[in-house]
């Protein structure tokens, strides 16, 4: 399972334009989203059971510092965290 934090994302864009938008660049659907909400900067949590965090850092270089929706998103692998 791997994980891509898209921050500063507009909360009122829907689930299936980010998948749309990402789909647009390369990406696989994502299984499952997660919204963020932040001080002006709220952000989407997407899990992709089926991906590696390797295929994934380079599908996100593809879209980091891009801008979209008027703003400038950003892209982070999120590093895989042990469960207790």
């Amino acid at each position: 399972m791997a994980e891509l934090l898209l921050g500063n994302v507009e909360e009122n864009i829907p689930d299936e334009e980010i998948n749309v938008f990402l789909q647009k660049y390369g990406f696989p659907p994502y299984d499952e989203i997660q919204r963020i909400e932040g001080a002006g900067r709220p952000a989407a949590l997407l899990r992709y059971t089926h991906l590696s965090d390797e295929v994934l850092r380079t599908l996100q270089t593809r879209i980091h510092n891009i801008f979209w929706h008027n703003r400038t998103i950003s892209a982070q692998v999120v590093p895989v965290r042990e469960v207790d």
